[in-house]
């Protein structure tokens, strides 16, 4: 057996026994399976919500993209750098606060108590699960192709193995399995990239001199506008680079909802000092590759590979099975966050609010395990024909959560006159644009990336439906006293939380500073 191989049968055991572990620990209601049971440190939220946020696109499109069009694929990288520390800076502590007052255990459900409405939910929910759902066939994709090129086993069993570990630990555990998870991948995945950026740089003789091997190869990859400058003066194009991996973090669910499991709202702080260390180490390596894979692979078939294949060329067979275990980490630490999102979006926020009010905490936990494997065994039953339509959708769907959802979870927090009408707008215009503007292909002809549009389009309709709707949907105001209350550094008085799930009014000895 490949040495490669067995680095990721330990990777897939070790997975699996967090699972166990989480399950016996958190799973018994629904606050633990979904949340953890708000008991998540600085470290464990960090990398959560880093190597969630990542998937397998930092090791196979932006390799691609460095390889392809150089140093451009930087836009991406600078904006991505800072979306850790801005997430949890303009989210992290007053939502944390906000989600415990309001009694809210999932990231929509909290939209709603925020904005109070059933249409709120009603809108909120299916689109976060159709991109949701979307985006993690695509990692199921991803990791079925990896697990086939290592193994040589055909690509049907791969998904199924790939699937079966990452649904196995969800399964069992819940979001603190989800969390320890990504934790544990997260280091894997800075240990594989760096290593694979030193052998790189050994390589090819240093920074320096690959990037002169690079410039005589085509000196515009050196530069930040794409090969041949096919992006110089496309302002709105980079600006949406920039936007799509710093603000457009805050409009994912999957991600968001990482503020609400942490331990206590001042998690917050050192949580954003360890992402950005966690970024600037992590996040340029992957382009920087791509980049020198034009000197050392010239005649790369298929650039998403070209950190593989620098892999395979610059480092020992050993280390190649922990740059293996690496990609399936970025794999898994999406599709697990992912997969636990969806279905939690499918049980609680559309079955529990509209079909069934009255569920006991095991019955949520049930319904809840039995949508990820149901989302499970759909997702494999559409990857393993892998259609060309999910790819496009794909390309657009984390666009389209930022769009619909980043002005809402902000001014949820920041702005007391955002209510109802300014929510349920907002999501709707974003949701139109981001997928008007793709699907019609506007962005090569107006320069303005979906991303940008989308962002401007949904922000505005927050603004304007808030203002023009203040005197018949004023925001109630026990939601007005819990943004005073959110603002402040102290503890929560517990005349505050008289109104939330009985099982959360524990919580508010510690959710303090």
């Amino acid at each position: 057996m490949k040495i490669e191989l067995w680095f990721l049968i330990i990777y897939f055991v070790a997975m699996a026994g967090i699972g166990v572990w989480a399950m016996r620990r958190s799973s018994k209601n629904a606050e633990g399976f979904l949340l953890a049971g708000r008991s998540l440190g600085p470290g464990v939220t960090a990398l959560r919500l880093q190597s969630s946020s990542m998937s397998g696109y930092m090791f196979l499109g932006a390799g691609s993209l460095g390889y392809t069009q150089g140093y451009f694929g930087m836009w991406y990288a600078l904006g991505d750098i800072g979306g850790g520390v801005l997430n949890l800076s303009v989210l992290g502590r007053r939502m944390r606060k906000l989600s415990q007052i309001l009694g809210s255990i999932t990231s929509i459900e909290y939209l709603e108590h925020r904005y109070p409405s059933k249409w709120v939910r009603m809108i909120a929910a299916p689109v976060a699960l159709f991109c949701m759902f979307f985006y993690v066939m695509a990692q199921f994709i991803a990791g079925g192709r990896g697990l086939e090129m290592v193994s040589g086993i055909s690509y049907p069993i791969a998904l199924a193995v790939a699937i079966g570990v990452i649904v196995l630990y969800t399964f069992l555990g819940g979001y603190l399995a989800v969390a320890y998870t990504d934790f544990v991948q997260a280091i894997i995945m800075l240990v594989g990239m760096v290593w694979i950026l030193i052998g790189t740089l050994t390589a090819i003789g240093g920074f320096s001199a690959g990037n002169a091997k690079v410039g005589a190869i085509d000196e515009t990859l050196l530069g930040m506008f794409g090969s041949g400058g096919v992006y110089d003066g496309q302002w709105g194009i980079i600006l949406g680079a920039l936007l799509i991996f710093s603000i457009g973090y805050m409009g994912w669910p999957h991600v968001v909802v990482s503020h609400m499991a942490m331990k206590r709202p001042s998690v917050a702080r050192r949580a954003g000092l360890y992402s950005t260390l966690f970024n600037l180490v992590f996040i340029p390596a992957p382009y920087i590759v791509g980049i020198f894979a034009i000197v050392l692979l010239p005649n790369l078939v298929n650039p998403e590979l070209a950190i593989f294949e620098m892999a395979s060329n610059v480092l020992p067979s050993f280390a190649v099975g922990i740059v293996m275990a690496a990609i399936m980490a970025a794999i898994m630490s999406t599709a697990d966050a992912l997969l636990l999102q969806s279905g939690t979006v499918a049980s609680q926020d559309i079955y529990a609010r509209f079909f069934n009010k009255n569920m006991s905490d095991k019955q949520m936990v049930l319904v809840s395990r039995v949508i990820v494997l149901t989302l499970a065994i759909v997702g494999y039953l559409i990857a393993v024909v892998e259609p060309p339509a999910v790819a496009a959708i794909v390309i657009f769907s984390t666009t389209v959560l930022g769009s619909a959802f980043v002005p809402s979870y902000v001014c949820a927090v920041w702005w007391k006159k955002a209510n109802t009408v300014g929510a349920i707008s907002s999501m709707i215009t974003g949701t139109v644009l981001a997928v008007g503007w793709e699907l019609a292909g506007f962005a090569g002809f107006t320069g303005l990336d979906p991303m940008v549009v989308g962002i401007l389009g949904s922000t505005v309709a927050m603004i304007v439906g808030s203002l023009a709707t203040q005197r018949s949907h004023p925001v109630p105001e026990h939601i007005a006293r819990a943004l005073d209350e959110t603002k402040k550094v102290g503890p929560i008085p517990a005349k505050l939380l008289l109104g939330q799930d009985s099982k959360l009014s524990a919580q508010a000895e510690i959710a303090s500073q």
